[in-house]
């Protein structure tokens, strides 16, 4: 669930892409990197951490040029090093590329098998520098012909941007797996980001979507203006564009897939509520992920909602547990109850999902301790039965509670008093998903959109 950024034709190219990976900093903790080209020359900056901490006024200033592409990374599995922040810059028989991927590639083992056996070298153990492979690979001396003939040997999800000494690609999987916003700022310039929220911060404007499989192509006209024209490299699929977005990954304040984010999420907890009404006092969320559906549960079910946690924002994480005999100090550190709310209280708590379960119920069991006299846990998605091998960190069956438990069984594991989830009839209506559904929601329902390869093989190399 990386961030990708790119821009095209702007003075401060390097700059925007900044600002944009800023906004979007919530997609990936990581790594972050940006590769900006002035007249064919690049330049790159990379590091390990947030983005804020890593590029400097005096980094920023390195970025020359007037095109340059982002990322912010989120780890799924793979090794965590700096060779792996993206975007990867090769200089090949292509000329010098620099790619930023958001997504996973489930055949991405077999096909770097099979490229190391022919005398390929990488120097990652990311998924995306086998696309890099196929594409100086190919025999096709046009760039984008050689991208398009990379694209069609590869499966699973992503969401690309590619930047070379002319041209900026945005590139979307013939399913749309994964978001790719285009947009144009007030000079002209075209920018491409995972989220619109990135376009708010610069004040770009959102055009449309990067149709699946499509890629935009900018480049800079005869007169010397930014122009972008869109071509085919494969037929589009039936969707699956991932519904977690809407439940958790995205920033409610974004345009994802076409469809505002909060309005998602507040529906969510509205039709959680007519689904799994409890007989409580007040509606509490977890911040921030259950916040939007907590509004909406409380607005349906008349139930007043309370800000019963509070969560310190300079909490990253990842944290260093110092005893075990600290009890609770990753949640402690990022939660504190309000114990004037919830003293003597009856306490619907949303969430947006149960994963291990773990936090949950130490969540669970930091609101009893601050008085609540009942906890009725409600979770605005059904439950997690499957991994995902599309790009999100999820656990494998084995680890996932409700692959293993009954709902009630959860209940009995996290502490809560109830337990319901909303249902998946109940999640499609939430987004106004078509009959046919658009969305991928096989973290919920173990029905995946693709052939997968052997599940110990994906994962093994990841963007």
């Amino acid at each position: 669930m990386c961030a990708i950024f790119g821009v095209y034709n702007h003075a401060e190219a390097g700059t925007e892409a900044y600002l944009g990976l800023c906004a979007q900093q919530h997609r990936g903790q990581e790594s972050a990197g940006i590769v900006s080209c002035n007249n064919g020359v690049f330049h790159a900056e990379k590091g390990m951490g947030h983005v804020a901490d890593i590029f400097s006024k005096r980094k920023l200033a390195k970025l020359l040029g007037t095109a340059a592409v982002g990322h912010t990374r989120y780890a799924t599995a793979g090794e965590t090093a700096l060779k792996n922040a993206q975007p990867l810059t090769v200089d090949c028989n292509k000329g010098v590329l620099a790619l930023a991927h958001n997504g996973n590639l489930t055949n991405a083992h077999e096909i770097r098998s099979r490229l190391e056996a022919s005398g390929s070298i990488f120097q990652t153990t990311s998924d995306t520098e086998v696309i890099l492979h196929l594409i100086a690979h190919s025999r096709e001396s046009d760039l984008t012909a050689a991208i398009s003939e990379a694209l069609n040997q590869v499966e699973g999800a992503y969401s690309l941007i590619l930047l070379s000494g002319n041209r900026l690609y945005a590139i979307r999987d013939p399913r749309g797996f994964r978001p790719l916003a285009h947009g144009v700022m007030p000079d002209g310039a075209h920018v491409v980001a995972s989220e619109t929220c990135a376009f708010d911060l610069i004040g770009a404007r959102y055009e449309n979507d990067v149709r699946p499989g499509t890629m935009l192509i900018a480049a800079l006209d005869s007169d010397g203006a930014g122009g972008v024209k869109e071509e085919r490299f494969a037929e589009a699929l039936p969707p699956a564009a991932c519904i977690f977005e809407h439940v958790y990954f995205s920033r409610p304040d974004s345009l994802v897939f076409g469809r505002p984010v909060y309005r998602s999420r507040e529906a969510l907890g509205r039709l959680l509520a007519r689904e799994a009404p409890a007989a409580a006092e007040i509606v509490v969320p977890v911040p921030d992920s259950g916040t939007a559906a907590a509004i909406g549960y409380s607005a349906e079910s008349k139930l007043p909602f309370k800000w019963g946690l509070i969560r310190s924002h300079y909490a990253g994480r990842t944290f260093i547990e110092p005893e075990q005999s600290i009890r609770d100090f990753g949640v402690k550190l990022k939660l504190n109850p309000v114990r004037e709310i919830l003293e003597g209280r009856s306490v619907v708590l949303v969430d947006d999902s149960i994963v291990r379960g773990t936090t949950s119920k130490k969540i669970v069991r930091m609101v009893r301790e601050a008085g609540a006299r009942e906890v009725h846990v409600r979770i605005s998605c059904p439950p997690t039965i499957s991994p995902c091998y599309y790009g999100v960190d999820t656990p494998t069956r084995d680890e996932l509670i409700a692959a293993n438990l009954s709902v009630d069984a959860i209940r009995e594991f996290i502490g809560a008093d109830s337990l319901q989830y909303l249902s998946l009839d109940g999640l499609h209506a939430a987004v106004e998903d078509s009959p046919t559904s658009r969305f991928c929601s096989a973290c919920y329902t173990g029905e995946y959109p693709t052939n997968l390869v052997q599940e110990s093989q994906i994962g093994r190399c990841r963007g």
